[in-house]
């Protein structure tokens, strides 16, 4: 398996033809992808495919000049150059820029553009972003995010645990990470051992399609779990892509099968250049809804939309209203539910 850069040469490795206007789009937000995942899309029709709609470039990408690159405003919250702290008992490292594909639904594609891409943290900046975390007490847990952080070296991603785990009071870390979705080859036993040598470490993936979970991708979420690391997934609800109770309900089923707790079902951020993914919140409580019903509460996730301004996550929930039918079980009086 191998990186393909560029969309030219993605189209090509899969035998199709690009839009004229994507040049214009790649030119704004590059292209990354891999063979491995370019190999999940169906040839006979990558236009509508929903993961050809993940990676690779679409007209729609340019046509929002207004957004903000940055609504969460991460930026404004950084308390060191690397620590994001929106709430008050965590906080968010950023590792990495580097990832195995560019998601064209990414939240940071701010950092895509020339000059504003994120390198890999630094050693002074690990310790100034420790000595932070040392000196507010209130923090219990650190999510470590990029880019991916699986694709740091080995030493680095090392470094950052050590630290992390000299710290008294940090409790949880979260590694959130997409490599074993898109790339689970590049998860390689040593990855497993080092972040299993955390007993309060967690893993966070980010499956969006049943398609996603492949065999390989199994196995790689299989040896973290059997190493004693729990696993969850975040999904975000993407227009074309997975905006489908039944595309919803059969990866949930397919995550809990293997043991992959569905965690979040996250409504696109407002971010420019990602706009045209977003379905609306009515979509996404429709869905909720559906779930009700025909999917069991193991395998359904908070679906939550992030406040701007740095707000943080809402958890969002459907109007289920009480119906006015009556029956009776065992000779006891019951209520029907219908849902409006």
């Amino acid at each position: 398996m191998k990186l393909i850069r560029g969309a030219a040469a993605a189209a090509e490795y899969l035998g199709t033809s690009l839009s004229p206007e994507s040049s214009a789009v790649e030119n704004a937000f590059p292209v990354l992808a891999n063979t491995y995942y370019l190999n999940l899309v169906d040839r006979a029709d990558p236009a509508t495919d929903p993961i050809w709609k993940q990676c690779m470039p679409d007209p729609a990408e340019l046509a929002d000049e207004s957004s903000s690159f940055d609504p969460q405003e991460e930026e404004r919250h950084m308390v060191t150059p690397r620590l994001v702290r929106r709430y008050r008992d965590r906080a968010l490292l950023l590792a990495n820029g580097t990832c195995a594909i560019r998601c064209r639904f990414c939240f940071r594609k701010r950092t895509w553009k020339s000059g504003s891409e994120l390198k890999d943290i630094t050693e002074d900046e690990l310790r100034e972003a420790c000595s932070y975390l040392d000196g507010h007490p209130e923090i219990h847990e650190v999510l470590v995010s990029g880019g991916d952080p699986l694709m740091l070296p080995l030493p680095k991603l090392r470094l950052i645990m050590e630290h992390l785990g000299a710290l008294k009071n940090i409790e949880v870390v979260r590694i959130a990470s997409r490599l074993p979705v898109v790339l689970p080859q590049a998860v390689t036993p040593q990855h497993v051992e080092l972040l299993s040598a955390h007993p309060s470490l967690w893993l966070m993936t980010h499956f969006n399609h049943p398609r996603e979970v492949t065999p390989e991708a199994i196995e790689c979420c299989r040896r973290f779990i059997r190493s004693g690391i729990p696993v969850l997934n975040q999904t975000v609800l993407l227009r074309g892509v997975n905006d489908s109770a039944a595309v919803l309900e059969e990866l949930f089923r397919r995550l809990i099968a293997v043991k992959i707790k569905p965690h979040y079902l996250f409504h696109v951020d407002p971010v420019r250049g990602v706009r045209h993914f977003a379905t609306g919140i009515e979509r996404g409580l429709d869905i909720l809804r559906y779930f009700r019903e025909n999917l069991s509460s193991l395998a359904v996730p908070s679906f939550a939309i992030d406040l701007p301004e740095g707000g943080g996550k809402v958890n969002l929930q459907p109007d289920y209203t009480c119906g006015e039918k009556f029956y009776s079980i065992d000779g006891k009086e019951q209520i029907e539910y219908q849902d409006r």
